[in-house]
């Protein structure tokens, strides 16, 4: 039992008034003389027991009376929350991922957790509501119903961590406050792992909302497996979370042109493959058609014109195996020995290789520092019979360094499969046991701040990277080594090419880090915009001299196919789709988990809290007690002889 105003509690020590009255009798006795005492024979005796019985009756009866008074003036109350003492905070996470699309009892998961928010929050209550997307602090349900009717959906779930941290940092800094964070989500397994997450200072409550069936079928994703002089094989993977579907139509668009149609048969995954012209571009939408989650059902993507990397081989020995990697159809080869090198030129190319030359000029140390400020990549393939001495000015603009030149074979053993030269699906897997290539003479590379690609088997480098320029420890002729037989030369040589001008990906995911080179030149204060329909976006930029490279995060938040402009001017597509990850409806087991309120009901939610901060008032009680204490005197005054 708690009370409002305990501090009248102290009127109980005038319990002791009763008590001295009582027990200090402090009227004097006086004898009085009768001439005549013949009346009392009629009187009613009392003897001395029965006065004494009935004067600790009523001191009691007085204190009872007394006590009772003072208690109903302190306002006795129960509640589970000290809940006159302390203000009461709610803040509720409302998830409005694409997972909740899926079709509960009463309609959408995310639609009908809105109107069961509007229906259970009292409309005065001060409360703080976010979602994945926007937020609403110390604000009333009242203030903001139409906004919360008109949220849709975002293809930028937030980590459950995230959730949390963001839920936590709603709350006041208020002491002595009852904190109740409510998160409403359907949780999905791949997301959300609840487990430690809870404190003494925030109560939690989960409230899970869950479909009621689990089907769905979406397009994981689309990629070109084949490519020829004349078609271009484009295969569609699909997957499925329910059950068996057997003919399943798919639909291939160019623009808003129909242009092929398929169907499959799907258990868990399946695969079809389109054949497209080569050569043409494609504004593509692959399209199926399942009733359960929207936003999975489209997968756009680009096919655009294809822009050759320009790559220039500055030569001091035999370059024909960097022509068999550098070919026609994808990059522009252009090699010249260091006396005949056209300064002009450099600024065009997107890769330049410095292929075993002996020694450098401080001119082409300038121009090259400069051309990788400009973004250009930098390939450096010593010679043997380089002078270190003066090699080393030439490297240490780059910070790199040669510190000695080693005569003896090592074998090359060690790739750095996270590199990201490597890690875009060039091995299947991790291979250890591979043909090792090997070198006869080698430099030792200063190692400090280099990332390492390729190793010795002393884990020295034999390929590292800074920033944009690599430099190989070794030369590649065939007196030295059988590097240019290894098959670690062609994907090695061939991604650091690619990189070093970024063409569009058949399509990015939104929410995701994405990086794209655009082959343009820009004036003086403009801007790439990406456009499609009434979007337009001003994405991250940075230019160049022969390119700007283009970043993406979170922005676009709507897929589709963007154009590129500069200007009115259509530069290139880009097309954007929503990541994938929640098109899987499997959900996170929330009943096992301690120290939380766990519900698949907004309205039980509610009811829980309300009980936990619910009064129940005592004082009436008490205000009966006494009443029924002074008719008990009034009683024993009368009745007691």
């Amino acid at each position: 039992m708690q009370f409002k105003h305990p501090e009248i509690l102290y009127a109980l020590f005038l319990l002791l008034i009763p008590i001295i009255v009582h027990l200090f009798q402090l009227r004097k006795f006086q004898k009085v003389a009768f001439t005549n005492v013949a009346f009392l024979k009629e009187a009613t005796q009392q003897t001395r027991k029965s006065r004494q019985l009935k004067k600790w009756l009523l001191l009691l009866t007085r204190m009872l009376l007394l006590a009772a008074l003072v208690l109903a003036f302190a306002q006795p109350f129960t509640a589970k929350t000290n809940a006159f003492k302390v203000e009461k905070e709610t803040v509720i996470y409302l998830d409005n991922s694409f997972s909740m699309q899926a079709k509960g009892p009463k309609g959408e998961l995310f639609k009908r957790a809105v109107q069961d928010l509007i229906t259970n929050i009292p409309e005065d209550d001060n409360i703080s509501i976010f979602t994945n997307n926007s937020s609403y602090k110390n604000t009333t349900i009242k203030a903001i119903k139409n906004d919360l009717l008109q949220l849709d959906y975002t293809a930028n779930p937030t980590p459950i961590d995230a959730v949390l941290l963001k839920g936590k940092s709603s709350f006041s800094n208020k002491k002595n406050t009852v904190r109740n964070l409510i998160l409403v989500s359907d949780f999905q397994k791949s997301e959300l792992n609840l487990e430690t997450k809870n404190d003494t200072l925030t109560q939690l409550h989960l409230v899970q909302l869950e479909p009621v069936n689990t089907n769905n079928i979406a397009i994981d994703s689309a990629y070109i497996s084949k490519t020829t002089a004349s078609i271009i094989e484009l295969k569609v993977r699909l997957k499925n979370s329910g059950a068996t579907v057997e003919n399943l139509p798919i639909s291939l668009f160019n623009g808003d042109k129909l242009i092929a149609k398929t169907s499959v048969s799907i258990e868990k995954e399946a695969e079809t493959t389109f054949s497209l012209p080569a050569n043409q571009k494609i504004n593509g939408k692959i399209e199926i058609d399942d009733a359960n989650l929207d936003f999975d059902n489209t997968l756009f993507f680009n096919i655009n014109d294809t822009k050759k990397i320009n790559v220039l081989v500055i030569n001091g020995d035999d370059d024909d195996f960097l022509k068999r990697i550098y070919t026609n159809d994808e990059f522009n080869y252009t090699s010249t020995p260091i006396n005949q090198l056209n300064y002009n030129s450099i600024t065009e190319q997107n890769l330049i290789v410095l292929n075993e030359l002996n020694s450098i000029p401080v001119s082409l140390t300038a121009t090259l520092k400069q051309f990788t400020n400009q973004g250009g990549a930098l390939i450096v393939i010593p010679s043997t019979n380089a002078n270190i001495d003066a090699y080393n000015p030439f490297l240490n603009a780059f910070q790199f360094n040669f510190s000695n030149f080693i005569t003896s074979e090592k074998r090359i053993t060690t790739i750095n499969y996270g590199h990201p030269l490597f890690n875009n699906g060039v091995f299947e897997k991790q291979v250890s046991n591979f043909q090792y290539p090997k070198v006869n003479s080698f430099y030792n590379i200063a190692s400090a701040g280099i990332a390492p690609i390729l190793q010795f088997e002393d884990k020295s480098l034999f390929l590292g990277q800074r920033q944009n320029t690599y430099v190989f420890a070794s030369a590649f002729n065939s007196e030295n080594s059988n590097f240019k037989n290894s098959p670690l030369i062609v994907p090695t040589l061939y991604n650091i090419a690619k990189q070093s001008f970024k063409i569009p990906d058949l399509y990015y995911t939104i929410g995701q880090e994405n990086t794209f080179d655009i082959d343009t030149q820009l004036q003086q204060d403009e801007v790439l915009t990406l456009v499609n329909e009434d979007i337009n976006i001003i994405p991250k930029q940075q230019y160049f001299n022969n390119k700007v490279v283009v970043s993406t995060n979170e922005n676009p938040e709507v897929s589709g196919i963007y154009n590129v402009n500069r200007k009115t001017e259509i530069i290139s597509n880009v097309s954007f789709n929503y990541n994938r990850n929640e098109s899987d409806l499997v959900y996170s087991d929330l009943s096992a988990i301690e120290n939380i309120n766990y519900s698949n009901s907004i309205t039980a939610i509610f009811d829980t809290i309300k009980s936990n901060t619910n009064v129940n008032a005592l004082w009436k009680w008490f205000v009966i007690f006494a009443l029924a204490l002074l008719l008990i005197e009034m009683l024993i005054l009368k009745y007691f002889k």
